[in-house]
């Protein structure tokens, strides 16, 4: 290996998917020099391997479901989808897994692009080898920030390795639809990936450790109401169910369960939580233990370290793109203004520096059909929160546009109030197309607006967001 001189920045950001380069961008906004270090392909987990190409698999299996709602639509029947075209439009949108315009984009703001892997080595200190072995050293006068994300987290179950199993990664970017597919989990990622390959062509089996059934970080009726369509579509939903072995016999993924069951499959896809990725990032070299979760403040500094930013998935707050994108924006503000001497940063609740929405705000949709859409707190939540709370339900299918959006429309929604305060602490929507809706409820939620204002933001007929007057109603004659 070589090494070069040491290069100075003010920023140095480690991980260039959306965390990392909007960090870059709101630093460079700012006139402070920034170097920007990706060990794969710029534009991160989101563009290539999660977000992107998974809605781009789901969007195909939503809009014939929407169709299947409508009289007079045709060939909206219940045989898989076209795979090829789907899976050529879901290539489409990865960019065949080319980072060429991001590289542009990363130019055009004028940051510098370091390909290699970055590593502390001491404070303000990164060293980036380089994919030929080649060394740098960059500092940082200003701030070092950690934007690597997380990975899918595999359990630990003798000759797993030998499985090859699908992590999310190989869900969204797998080539053709396996004949069976076993799904491990009951969260976003097993929920999504059952709901696109079952209509992709795949035979699905679901199995779901516990009892709480699906999505069991919403409220109860959300993975009740996603369960009741994933069966209806042909999926074998297991709840109850762990995973006590698995082994590949001649090609065949044979699952045997703690209820003795033996599941075979082609493939098998653990969904089965995150973890950080920071286990090869020097954390040792400025007293932080290699792969932790790494704790942060408001404006997401790492807590005791006055020049480094944790950002996104890193620090464990709320695991989603839009989420890290939003401590982005602030932890690139408070980077500059620490940066420029500013005396006293805006670190309040809601300030310009403080990452508030990941306590309070912090909104959710899930692709399924039918969608699920919560931002906030649910019922429960509030309330362990020591909050005095009342939750108002309305069914969906009672809202005028809502029949019209299809027939047989199934589908509700629940407000948390805050009986003290009188605002809305959690919304959560469940039914076809309310994934538009969320922000109407983020907006409430975020700007702690009284319940007596809600009632002058008139909804347009007949649109499903008339189900904010039905919430308001059921609020007060309650």
């Amino acid at each position: 290996m070589t090494q070069t001189d040491s290069i100075a920045y003010d920023v140095v950001v480690i991980g260039a998917g959306p965390v990392g380069e909007n960090v870059a961008d709101r630093t460079r906004a700012a006139g402070l020099t920034t170097a920007i270090v990706e060990s794969e392909l710029v534009g991160g987990e989101c563009s290539y391997w999660a977000c992107m190409p998974s809605k781009a698999l789901l969007r195909p299996v939503i809009a014939r479901a929407d169709a299947r709602r409508l009289p007079g639509v045709g060939g909206a029947g219940r045989e898989p989808l076209d795979a090829p075209a789907v899976l050529a439009r879901r290539d489409a949108f990865t960019s065949h897994w080319k980072d060429d315009g991001q590289v542009r984009w990363v130019e055009g703001i004028g940051a510098d692009l370091y390909r290699g892997q970055g590593r502390l080595a001491g404070p303000r200190t990164v060293e980036v080898t380089a994919p030929d072995g080649t060394r740098r050293t960059l500092t940082a006068r200003h701030a070092v920030a950690l934007c690597t994300g997380s990975g899918a987290a595999l359990p630990d179950l003798p000759g797993l390795a030998e499985v090859r199993p699908w992590t999310s990664r190989e869900a969204t970017s797998a080539k053709s639809a396996p004949r069976r597919l076993i799904v491990v989990g009951g969260g976003v990622v097993a929920v999504e990936m059952a709901t696109a390959w079952q209509a992709l062509g795949s035979r699905v089996t679901l199995l779901v450790r516990g009892d709480d059934g699906l999505l069991a970080r919403m409220e109860p009726f959300a993975g009740e109401l996603v369960a009741e369509a994933l069966t209806e579509a042909g999926v074998d939903i297991r709840t109850g169910t762990s995973v006590e072995s698995v082994v590949r016999e001649s090609g065949t993924v044979v699952a045997v369960t703690d209820r003795g069951d033996r599941v075979e499959a082609d493939e098998i896809l653990f969904a089965t939580g995150r973890v950080p990725r920071t286990g090869d990032l020097g954390l040792e070299t400025v007293g932080l233990e290699p792969g932790s979760w790494l704790h942060v403040d408001d404006s997401l500094r790492v807590e005791g370290h006055d020049w480094l930013y944790a950002v996104g998935d890193v620090n464990h707050r709320a695991l989603l793109t839009h989420q890290g994108k939003y401590q982005a924006r602030i932890a690139g503000a408070a980077i500059a203004a620490r940066a420029s001497g500013e005396p006293d940063l805006e670190s309040g609740p809601w300030g310009a520096h403080a990452a508030t929405a990941d306590h309070d705000a912090v909104p959710q949709v899930v692709f399924t059909d039918p969608e699920a859409a919560s931002v906030g707190l649910t019922l429960a939540e509030a309330e362990r929160a020591g909050h005095r709370v009342r939750a108002v339900d309305v069914d969906l299918a009672t809202v005028a546009g809502a029949s019209l959006y299809g027939d047989g429309y199934k589908g509700r929604a629940r407000m948390v109030v805050d009986l003290e305060d009188e605002i809305v602490r959690g919304v959560t929507f469940v039914g076809p197309g309310v994934g538009e809706l969320i922000h109407s409820a983020t907006v409430a939620v975020a700007g702690r607006v009284p319940v007596d204002r809600l009632w002058h933001a008139v909804p347009s007929y007949p649109t499903i967001s008339e189900v904010w007057l039905r919430l308001l109603e059921a609020y007060r004659d309650n």
